[in-house]
């Protein structure tokens, strides 16, 4: 494996080398490299949500591609190499685990999980002199729906969250209304966006307290959409029909029946 590695390691470098490597390659920085990072790792959650393990294995692969190209980057910028970052995430791993790799103990995976967020809060006050916020350390770049769900999980650690999933309900009940008023007025497109936005993050917080990830029910739900939507084109097809050509009536009729079949189980067309 050590091999393996270093021959991935070389072979970055050499298409880094400024005189005799890939000039595309010669160009990038970490800012255009970031989006193939993300990219990346999503890839990487498609392989696994499909069950695809060689597709994973490829897909990996790509993602360490990533984290060895900011490394090499890093080590011409003279800031670090991919030595330091293996050193600090094995550090970290040991240092949020005493559990295992030293003698405190944790009952279940609850407590390790609450154990591992205190470690987390203890470093960014140690990071930032004693003065870190509660919302301090989570990433702009996040997903918006996944950010959302962080803030919220962060801040009812300090006691800023509803005790039960209930009230959060009246929230999006609240929010739909204020939706609903601003689209009334039509005045303030801002005002909408803000509206809209505010009615997500209380789903996003719903969803925290259901203890379900946004992303992944999300993520769920355009599978379903994508599945009833094709089985809508099929059945149209095999009429003769696409379904700029059907009201939204005659539409929404087809996708009830999409519905019904897949709740009764039914095979979708060939």
């Amino acid at each position: 494996m050590t091999a393996d590695l270093d021959r991935l390691l070389d072979i970055m470098a050499r298409l880094r080398d400024p005189a005799r490597g890939c000039p595309w390659d010669v160009e990038q920085s970490f800012a255009t490299i970031a989006p193939y990072t993300i990219e990346e790792a999503y890839e990487v959650a498609d392989a696994i949500e499909r069950g695809d393990m060689p597709a994973l294995k490829d897909e990996l692969g790509d993602l360490l591609l990533q984290v060895v190209f900011h490394a090499q980057m890093a080590r011409e910028a003279g800031a670090f190499d991919f030595a330091d970052v293996a050193r600090a995430i094995a550090d970290k791993m040991v240092r949020r685990h005493p559990h295992v790799f030293g003698e405190e103990r944790v009952e279940s995976s609850a407590a390790q999980t609450l154990a591992w967020e205190n470690r987390k809060a203890d470093e960014r006050a140690e990071a930032g002199a004693g003065g870190a916020g509660a919302l301090d350390g989570i990433a702009l770049a996040l997903p918006a729906l996944l950010r959302a769900a962080k803030l919220g999980k962060r801040a009812a650690r300090v006691g800023f969250d509803w005790p039960e999933a209930a009230p959060v309900l009246d929230k999006i009940e609240e929010e739909i209304g204020e939706l609903r008023a601003e689209l009334a007025g039509g005045t303030r497109p801002d005002g909408i966006e803000q509206e809209l936005g505010d009615l997500l993050f209380a789903c996003a917080n719903l969803a925290r307290k259901l203890d379900i990830d946004p992303e992944a029910a999300l993520r769920g739900a355009n599978g379903r959409f994508e599945r009833r939507f094709r089985a809508i084109e099929a059945r149209l097809a095999a009429r003769g029909l696409r379904p700029e050509q059907q009201t939204l009536d005659q539409l929404e009729a087809l996708w009830q029946e999409v519905k019904a079949d897949e709740r009764a189980g039914a095979k979708p067309p060939a």
